[in-house]
Formats: C-alpha cells, sequence, structure tokens
C-alpha cells in the first residue's frame, strides 16, 4: 500500500501525476467539488455569523468514500486541487470530511500547488509543501453564501412579481443588465445621414485614392455634408477646381513601434478564441482544460500541455522565458530576440493571486509536433496559445506610415485638401507569428497593408474621378461573448473561473440568446433585468458588484474579515426585499405595455408576460368580461411590437376548410407552438410551416402523418393497461404510470404480458419532472456506525419530504384563496 495519498481533481489529471510520483504515491480525484451548501432555506444561517450548513454532493459520494478509505491507510495527505480560491477550498472539504471521520488523527496534511502538470512542477511543489490558506477558503465560503443568500431571496420575489421558476444571480443579474442595455440603446438609437468624398488618383506606380480632409477652408467632419444636394453640390465644385489633376503639397513619413500582446490570461484567451475560431467561452475552458490536464502523447505518455487556465496574470516564469528565447532564435533567427525579455504587467484591478499566465509547458513542443496526437479542437486552440505566448518575446514590429496631401484652391465657398494614406511593415518582428485580433475594425486597420506610390512634393497626379459615397451612423453593435467577457472584466464583475458559467447561466435560464454570435435579451430576460435595476438598483450596479469583489479579494489577502462583510451586505439587501415583496405591482414589474385601440371592438390591445411567455391581449380584466389572447410569434417581442402586428395575431385560430369526411379543419396556435385541427384531432406545424400562411392542402397532409403514426404506435396492447409501444426513441412497453425499455435482443412483437410486466417492475420510478430516478439498491453498509448514520439520513430526507409536502398545501391553499379572492 502506498504511503502517501495525493488527492487531485480530476482523473486525468490524476492519471497524468500518477506516473511522475511512483509507487510511494496513490493519485485520487475529487471529481470536482466534494461538498456544497443543503439546497434549502436556511442553509447559511444569518442569526449565527452565516454558520454555513455542508452536505457531500450525491454524484460524488463514491469519490468520497475512495479518498476516506484510502486516507485511512495513507501516513501522509496531500491536497492537490487547483490554486484557486475554488481549489482551496475543495481541499479545505477534503480536509474536513477526513477529520469529521477521524481520518487525520496523527497525519500530516500538506497543501501542494503547481501551475503546470510537467515532472519538475508535480515534484518540487510536492517537495515543499505549505499550510491551507484559511483566508482563500474565508473569501471562497463568502461568495459562495453571497451567491446562494440572493439566488435563494430574490428568486422567490421575481416568481411572485414577474414569472414563476425565474432566478436572480448576484453576478449574473448585472451581466444581464449590460446586455439589456445595449439592446435598449439599440432600439433608441436614430441613424443620421452623412457623406464622404473621395478622390480617385491615377500614377504610374499604381491607382490609389485620397480622402477629403478639408473643406470650405476649415476641418472636414462628419456630419459637414449631410444630404444628398450637399455632396453633390461639394463634389461639382472640387472637380471643377481640380481640372484633372492634385498637387501633393506635402509628403510626410513616420515610423512607429507595435509591441506584441501580453501571453494569455483567461480572459484574454475567451476573447481570441471566440475571434478566431468561433469557439464559445465554455467550449474554450473545456478544451484548455483538458490541454492543461494532460494528452497522451504515444511513448511519452500523458503529457500537460499548458500552464492552469484560470489566471489573471500575465507573468511568465524565468525559466519559460529562457525557453522561448531559445526557440525565438533557432526558429526566427537571433535579431528577432529583443535585448531583455518582454516584462508585462496585469492590467486588471482585481488581479487574484500571482499565478502565471497561460502558456505552453513547453515552447519547444511545436503546434506541428503534438498535432498528431491531438483532436482539432485541442489543436486549434492548442495552436492560438502557442503562437501568442511566442510571439509576447519576439521583437516589436516596425511599420512606416507614409501621408500625402494634395490642396485644393479656388474652391467655391474655400480651400480644400485630401489625404491619402498607407503602412508598409518594415521588420514583421513579433507579426512575423502572430497578430492579436481585435472586435472592430478602425482607420488605422484600413491603412495597413496599403501602399501608396512614390510621390514627391508639387508633383501633379491625374485625376479619375471624385466619388461621394452616402452613410448612416450605425447602432453600437451587441455584446459577442469576446466582448461581453471584455465587458465584464473591465467592470471588475466575477472572476475568470466565473466568466464561462455567467454566460452559460444566462443562457440556460433563456434570458438571452446568440442571434449571429451575438447576445439578445429575451422579453423574459429583459423583464428580469428591468425589475432588478428598478427595484435592487445597488445589486445590479456595476461598480457595486465591483467593490464586493475587492472585497471578497481583500479577504483572501487576510486584510479582511468575512463575517463583517456578509453583515453589511445582508441587513440592507433582507430589509429590501421585504420591502419590494408588498410594494411593487406586477403588472409594472413584468414590463406590460398598452398599443392602442382595437378599431373592431373598441377595446385597449396591449402585451403582457405570462407564465407561458409573452402574449398580446384585447380588453381591460378589470371591465371586460370576456378577453382575448394570442401568443407573440417568434422573433416578436413586446418591447418592439407595434398595434398592427398585435391585431395580425388574432387572426388564429383560421379555418382552412374541411376534409373529405367533412370534418372541418383549423389552424391555430396552443401552449405547445402552431397546431393544425380536423375534427377531434390534434397535429403539430413543422418548423418550416407557419400557421398564418398554411393552405388546406398542406393541413390535410400533416394530419395524414399524424393519424398513420398513431395508426402505427401500438405493437400490442394486453388490455390491463400493459401496451407495447412505438415512441420518439423506438419500441418501448408502459402501464400508464411506468416505462420500460425492451432488451437489444427482444422482438417487440413476441412479448408476453409476464414478460412486460417483469420489465415494468424492474424499471426505475421517475419523481416527476424535476424529479431522479430512483437509484439501484446500494450495497449495506460496512459498518454499523455506518448503518446508524444511513438511517438518520433516510429519516431526515422522510422529514424533509413531510415539511415540503406541507408547505406545498399551505402554498396551494393560499394561491386558491388569493384566486378567489381576484375573482
Amino acid at each position: 500500500m502506498a504511503k502517501n495519498l495525493l488527492i487531485v481533481e480530476s482523473p486525468a489529471k490524476a492519471k497524468t501525476i500518477n506516473k511522475y510520483l511512483g509507487k510511494d504515491f496513490q493519485v485520487l480525484a475529487s471529481y470536482g467539488h466534494v461538498r456544497d451548501l443543503l439546497p434549502k432555506e436556511g442553509a447559511v444561517d444569518t442569526e449565527h455569523d452565516f454558520a454555513m450548513k455542508y452536505e457531500v454532493i450525491e454524484r460524488n459520494e463514491k469519490h468520497v468514500d475512495a479518498i476516506a478509505k484510502a486516507a485511512k491507510a495513507a501516513d501522509d495527505i496531500y491536497l492537490a486541487t487547483d490554486l484557486d480560491r475554488e481549489g482551496e477550498a475543495i481541499s479545505w472539504h477534503i480536509s474536513e470530511i477526513l477529520k469529521e471521520r477521524g481520518l487525520t488523527d496523527g497525519k500530516k496534511l500538506h497543501r501542494v500547488v503547481f501551475s503546470e502538470i510537467t515532472p519538475r512542477a508535480i515534484k518540487a511543489a510536492v517537495a515543499e509543501p505549505r499550510e491551507l490558506s484559511l483566508e482563500m477558503v474565508d473569501a471562497q465560503q463568502a461568495r459562495r453564501a453571497l451567491d446562494y443568500l440572493v439566488g435563494f431571496n430574490l428568486s422567490p420575489v421575481l416568481w411572485r412579481k414577474v414569472q414563476r421558476g425565474l432566478s436572480a444571480g448576484r453576478v449574473q443579474s448585472p451581466a444581464l443588465r449590460m446586455i439589456v442595455e445595449r439592446e435598449e440603446e439599440i432600439e433608441a438609437f436614430v441613424a443620421r445621414e452623412y457623406w464622404t468624398i473621395e478622390a480617385q488618383l491615377k500614377h504610374a506606380d499604381g491607382d490609389f485614392s485620397a480622402r477629403l480632409t478639408k473643406l470650405h477652408g476649415k476641418k472636414f467632419e462628419q456630419f459637414d455634408l449631410t444630404n444628398e444636394a450637399d455632396a453633390m453640390a461639394a463634389r461639382a465644385a472640387l472637380k471643377e477646381a481640380a481640372r484633372g489633376h492634385l498637387t501633393v503639397s506635402e509628403v510626410g513619413s513616420k515610423e512607429r513601434k507595435r509591441r506584441p500582446a501580453p501571453p494569455f490570461t483567461t480572459s484574454t484567451l475567451q476573447q481570441e478564441a471566440a475571434r478566431k475560431l468561433g469557439f464559445g467561452t465554455t467550449r474554450t475552458m473545456k478544451i484548455a482544460q483538458g490541454l492543461y490536464e494532460g494528452v497522451s502523447l504515444g511513448s511519452e505518455g500523458n503529457v500537460g500541455l499548458i500552464t492552469y487556465m484560470r489566471t489573471d496574470s500575465t507573468a511568465l516564469s524565468g525559466e519559460a522565458v529562457g525557453e522561448l528565447r531559445q526557440l525565438i532564435a533557432r526558429d526566427f533567427g537571433s535579431k528577432a530576440v529583443p535585448d531583455h525579455p518582454q516584462v508585462y504587467r496585469t492590467k486588471s484591478k482585481n488581479a487574484q493571486e500571482a499565478h502565471e499566465a497561460i502558456r505552453p509547458t513547453s515552447a519547444m513542443r511545436t503546434p506541428r509536433e503534438v498535432a498528431a496526437f491531438l483532436n482539432d479542437d485541442q489543436r486549434k486552440l492548442y495552436e492560438l496559445i502557442w503562437k501568442r505566448t511566442v510571439a509576447c518575446q519576439m521583437i516589436h514590429a516596425t511599420l512606416n506610415t507614409v501621408s500625402a496631401d494634395f490642396d485644393v484652391k479656388h474652391v467655391k465657398g474655400g480651400d480644400a485638401a485630401f489625404r491619402a494614406t498607407g503602412t508598409t511593415v518594415i521588420d514583421p518582428g513579433f507579426l512575423a507569428v502572430y497578430e492579436e485580433g481585435r472586435d472592430q475594425r478602425t482607420a488605422e486597420d484600413d491603412d495597413e497593408g496599403r501602399r501608396l506610390p512614390r510621390l514627391t512634393k508639387g508633383e501633379q497626379v491625374p485625376l479619375q474621378d471624385i466619388l461621394a459615397d452616402q452613410h448612416f451612423t450605425e447602432p453600437p453593435p451587441r455584446y459577442s461573448e469576446a466582448s461581453l467577457v471584455k465587458a465584464l472584466e473591465e467592470y471588475g464583475i466575477g472572476r475568470p473561473s466565473t466568466y464561462a458559467s455567467i454566460i452559460q447561466v444566462l443562457q440556460n435560464r433563456e434570458y438571452v440568446f446568440l442571434d449571429n454570435r451575438r447576445f439578445r435579451p429575451t422579453d423574459v430576460g429583459r423583464a428580469v433585468s428591468k425589475f432588478l435595476t428598478q427595484h435592487f438598483t445597488q445589486y445590479v450596479d456595476y461598480d457595486f458588484t465591483a467593490r464586493l469583489e475587492d472585497e471578497l479579494d481583500a479577504v483572501s489577502r487576510g486584510e479582511e474579515a468575512w463575517v463583517p462583510l456578509m453583515r453589511r451586505f445582508w441587513e440592507p439587501f433582507k430589509q429590501q426585499v421585504e420591502e419590494k415583496t408588498e410594494s411593487v405591482d406586477r403588472s409594472e414589474a413584468t414590463g406590460a405595455r398598452e398599443l392602442g385601440i382595437d378599431p373592431k371592438s373598441n377595446k385597449p390591445v396591449s402585451v403582457r408576460l405570462g407564465r407561458y411567455g409573452p402574449y398580446a391581449q384585447i380588453g381591460d380584466k378589470d371591465t371586460d368580461e370576456k378577453l382575448q389572447f394570442a401568443s407573440l410569434r417568434p422573433g416578436q417581442s413586446m418591447h418592439t411590437i407595434t398595434l398592427e402586428d398585435a391585431l395580425e395575431l388574432f387572426k388564429l385560430p383560421r379555418k382552412l376548410g374541411h376534409a373529405e369526411n367533412g370534418d372541418e379543419v383549423s389552424v391555430g396556435v396552443g401552449r405547445f407552438g402552431p397546431f393544425v385541427k380536423q375534427g377531434s384531432t390534434y397535429a403539430s406545424l413543422k418548423a418550416e410551416d407557419d400557421p398564418y400562411t398554411i393552405e388546406l392542402p398542406r393541413a390535410l397532409q400533416i394530419v395524414q402523418e399524424k393519424l398513420e403514426l398513431l395508426a402505427n404506435r401500438v405493437i400490442q396492447d394486453f388490455g390491463n393497461g400493459v401496451q407495447v409501444l412505438n415512441g420518439r426513441y423506438g419500441p418501448y412497453i408502459t402501464d400508464g404510470n411506468k416505462n420500460a425499455r425492451i432488451p437489444k435482443d427482444q422482438d417487440p412483437k413476441t412479448l408476453t404480458e409476464t414478460q412486460c410486466l417483469e420489465l415494468l417492475a424492474a424499471a426505475p420510478v421517475k419523481k416527476g419532472r424535476f424529479g431522479k430516478k430512483t437509484a439501484t439498491k446500494k450495497a449495506a453498509p460496512a459498518t454499523k456506525k455506518a448503518a446508524a448514520k444511513k438511517t438518520a439520513t433516510k429519516k431526515a430526507a422522510a422529514k424533509k419530504t413531510a415539511t415540503k409536502k406541507t408547505a406545498a398545501k399551505k402554498t396551494t391553499a393560499k394561491k386558491a384563496a388569493s384566486k378567489k379572492a381576484e375573482a
């Protein structure tokens, strides 16, 4: 048995490290977090210094038991989870579990950290362990408690005031606000017309163009020409004054240097992977995790290819810089190596612990050498990281910008001038390897790569034509994943490790969606953001969120205690939740809008947010007995829909005609989307069918397909409720309450009733929509103590269920009473 136990987070990492440490070490994985707060109210005790009640995460129980078993036999225990706060917290949770089980008595607990998985780094870390950083643990616990308190207290307010099932997050809500405010800017934007004028010039060494820079004796500004008449008049005057040529009045040349971008942090890696590879933040982090934990390189075995991927540091170790300089001299020549290493300072005001930037563990492993061992995504991301890291230690690029001015005299209204610019690369330097991407192009970008012919002062250049072009100002662009991550970082919202999860949560909750790789808020997302911004302004304020991050940083450095921080947050927050629960009107919270009057009924038309999404309504619930409702169409928003568009929605249901048997055929929109109805048969429309334009023949075809499907659905019916049916995923057995799979080697048509009942009896029971399948029977506990613990847990669970049922009954009764009162 190994004398030492080393615990990491992932099995891939465990596999890579295992071979580095030899037979004296057993390496096990915790499979991520091992404990979390109890998923119920009171898990953070606000009355007793925010004491936190944890439980082992169910899916990781077997991994925790395996760690406990190995810890019992080990002499020394090494906690080697990730080197950030979250990793520190996981190590602390593991140590607490082992202490509770009495497995640390007389044993040493060591905390080891490393930013790369290489033999040298692992052995060095194990040789120099440290104590657990309780300050970092406190910071992580405070973060978790804050997120819990916001979620458990703010979400029920959203359920009552906006829509059931919604949730609010401490960090996600400010991010949602960013996306919603940008959408509102776009909607409020009014385009302005402007015109530009450009001279097309002909030269023996190559044609080129020049932009108008001076008109009527003064600098030409963007909105000097705002209509076609003025633009054409200016063009005609310039052409007349030029008389077929422009004269060079000044030629200037300016040399400039461009430094390489710093090595990757989590944020910049996510931004560049989005721009250059089209990867989402979650995808980028998943691929990077695999590269960090280790990839099999044939005879070399598993090798960690990059350093730790959650960091906001741009620092590189001296060893890494030395290797990079060797590689650059070897592959690009000694001229490409600067006299001194390039040093980068972290710009992030909230930079966490001093980690290294994301870099290859060995720059000598070129993308070409490892490509055969990587999948396509891994190869692309590794190449991006390798190029950026190599480029950051190369010499600057030297660029030469040439500009030529052309004066035009005797123009009606005053003199004018044009300017032509072009930039050429004298020495590419780092650009030979890598160039950083940009979210938006600038005029400087347009000039780069454009060459001008050799021009001299006084030279007359033939004029081909003068063009006037119409333009309109554009609204600010919606956030892409890259620009949203950049904005979150600039505002100090969240941490490198949280950017991907922030974006994922907003999408999973259907608060936002991607449209052409840009984020757009849904009506539900806008309602949530509007409600929080109006009534919980402080908690979605960018500065407040950033200051809270600063305070958590201070806790992690031991400069501030976490309990006073929690009190400062909780007391005013709790008071505001109680106040807003009583005072806010629901229709105002959901963003309901009056659109106008229906000309047919003379009743008001409005749009509202309901249980199943946005809908239009004709009538007033206070004065009209009968109201008309219609769901909005996909792509329509309650914030931009017009009265005309809303009235179109009430044209459903549409009568299309009659089937051959005389049944009426109509089309409508229901809770589950658009449908066609023939007699008593309902059939959902396909994605390509529009309920507003579909005709009778197509509707009959859809119904026929449904009838054929129903006819072929029943394979066997035993007359007692047990049937063998054809389902969406193939044949299955059902008794109306339970479903059972059919073994692959069994023909559904030959199954007997007895066989069906046996398969149903063995099938797991599903506990409602969000329930878990009942687990397969576990082996008996090894000890009496374990058995007693298990019994106690079962009793607690039963008590919990009973409490939930009672609460549910009370809630139902309360709802019924309130509905009755409304009626």
